[in-house]
């Protein structure tokens, strides 16, 4: 299976992209010139990793049948101060919401979304260190 992506120039530093019927536009900061019109590519890569594994959370733990509350992934990429500037590691913070969380079991679903079932992740770390943490916030 091959996936393609085909951007359209906006002017500026602008382009647009349909991707399965949603619209998205990256843009540089005004900073170095864009127009703010849109997101920017680098931290779309942090975005691509929070969603991969965040699909993975939804149907892992929908298979193991927890309930949880809510569920929250950030990712924080640092950069590398030299051009090109590129991320030299990320650090995923999974976030579990709920009451009488089972933390075995919430375990073993970041554990195979990270070493089985996220594809972004597998990736990554060919190129860089990928942590993570857990977090549980129960009421």
């Amino acid at each position: 299976m091959k996936h393609k992506v085909e951007m359209s120039w906006l002017g500026n530093l602008a382009y647009e992209t349909d991707m399965d019927g949603h619209k998205m536009i990256t843009d540089a900061g005004t900073e170095v010139g864009g127009e703010d019109r849109g997101f920017r590519p680098k931290k779309l890569m942090l975005t691509a990793l929070a969603g991969c594994t965040g699909i993975d959370m939804a149907l892992i733990l929908k298979k193991m049948r927890v309930d949880v509350k809510d569920i929250k992934v950030s990712v924080e990429g640092e950069l590398t101060e030299e051009q090109p500037s590129y991320y030299k590691n990320m650090h995923i913070v999974f976030e579990f919401f709920g009451t009488d969380l089972p933390h075995k079991k919430i375990e073993r679903a970041v554990k195979l979304s990270e070493e089985e079932y996220c594809g972004v992740s597998a990736l990554y770390k060919q190129a860089i260190p990928v942590t993570s943490e857990i977090i549980y916030h129960e009421e």
